[in-house]
C-alpha cells in the first residue's frame, strides 16, 4: 500500500514548478524533478545539505530570517549546474507547525517566460564538454591544414538533435539549453581519442575525427547516434524522446574546408529529410543508415 510519503513526494514531482523544501535549519530536505531540471542539480546533489552556493539568490537574500516574501515572486539570478546564468521567478514561504514554529521554508521557482538565459549558436559556450564554435573552426583550420600537408585522415561530422526546433517552440530557450548539454555529456562519452566535439549553430554538434575510411566514420556515427539517444530528458515532468541525424563526410585532398563542411551539412539535411534518426554518407546523401 502507498504510503503518505510516497503519495507526497509524487505530487510535488508532477508540478511543474521548482520545488525545494528546507529545514529549519536550512538544509534541503527535497527538491523535485522539475527542480532539477532548471536548475541541472540532481537531488543527490542537495539533499541533507544547504542549498548550494550557486543556487543561493533562491532563498531570496535572508528569506530564512522573516516573514516578509515577495507575494508573486521576484526575478532572481542563479547559476546552473552547468554554468550558465538562469534568470528565474522565485517565491518562498515559512513553513510552521500547529504551535506556530518555524519547521522549514518551502521554494519554489519557474523559469522567467521570454528570458533567453544563455545564447546558444554562434555565441553559445556550451557545457563545459564541447568546445564553443569559434574554438571548433580553430580546430578545424588546423586539422585541414595538417591534413592537406600529408597528415592523418580527416573527417566531421554534423549532429543535429532532431527535436531541438519543437523543445525550443513549446518549451523555451533554457528547456532546449539544458537538453543540449544531456546530448552533449552522452555524446562525450563515445569520442575518440584526439577527437573534439564543438557547437555548431543551434541544436547542432561538429565533431572532428580521425577514422581511417569512410566506412569507419559512419560506423562511428551509428555509435555516437545510439548514446544520444540514452540521454533522458526531463523537462517540468514531461519525458522528451532524443534522437540525432547525422551527415558524415570525408575530407578529400582536392576540396577547401568549406567544400568539406558543406558535405557534411548535406548529409545531415538528407539525414532529416529521411525522417531523423539516420546518418548519411556524404557526398551526395547516398548511404543513407537508419541509426
Amino acid at each position: 500500500m502507498t504510503d503518505r510519503t510516497e503519495l507526497f513526494e509524487a505530487a510535488l514531482d508532477s508540478i511543474p514548478e521548482g520545488i525545494a523544501l528546507l529545514g529549519a535549519e536550512g538544509w534541503v530536505m527535497f527538491w523535485n524533478r522539475a527542480a532539477e531540471a532548471i536548475t541541472g542539480y540532481a537531488s543527490v546533489d542537495v539533499l541533507a545539505r544547504p542549498i548550494p552556493e550557486a543556487l543561493q539568490p533562491l532563498l531570496l537574500d535572508g528569506a530564512l530570517q522573516g516573514d516578509r516574501l515577495p507575494a508573486r515572486g521576484a526575478l532572481i539570478h542563479v547559476h546552473h549546474k552547468l554554468g550558465h546564468a538562469v534568470q528565474a521567478i522565485a517565491r518562498n514561504r515559512l513553513l510552521r507547525d500547529g504551535m506556530g514554529g518555524r519547521i522549514g521554508t518551502a521554494v519554489v521557482f519557474h523559469p522567467a517566460e521570454g528570458l533567453d538565459a544563455l545564447p546558444h549558436g554562434e555565441d553559445g559556450e556550451g557545457s563545459g564538454v564541447a568546445a564553443s564554435q569559434t574554438e571548433m573552426e580553430d580546430r578545424l583550420k588546423a586539422e585541414f591544414e595538417d591534413f592537406a600537408h600529408g597528415g592523418l585522415p580527416f573527417g566531421v561530422l554534423w549532429i543535429t538533435i532532431d527535436q531541438a526546433r519543437e523543445l525550443h517552440k513549446t518549451h523555451g530557450v533554457m528547456a532546449c539549453e539544458a537538453m543540449l548539454g544531456k546530448v552533449e555529456r552522452a555524446l562525450a562519452h563515445g569520442l575518440r581519442p584526439g577527437e573534439e566535439m564543438g557547437r555548431w549553430g543551434d541544436g547542432e554538434f561538429l565533431v572532428v575525427s580521425h577514422e581511417r575510411t569512410p566506412e569507419l566514420l559512419a560506423a562511428h556515427a551509428q555509435v555516437l547516434a545510439g548514446l544520444a539517444r540514452t540521454a533522458e530528458f526531463r523537462w517540468w515532468g514531461d519525458r522528451v524522446s532524443l534522437t540525432v541525424s547525422i551527415g558524415a563526410a570525408q575530407a578529400d585532398r582536392d576540396e577547401t574546408l568549406a567544400q568539406l563542411l558543406e558535405r557534411a551539412q548535406e548529409g545531415m539535411v538528407s539525414s532529416i529529410h529521411a525522417g531523423g534518426n539516420h546518418i548519411t554518407l556524404a557526398p551526395g546523401g547516398q548511404a543513407c543508415l537508419p541509426s
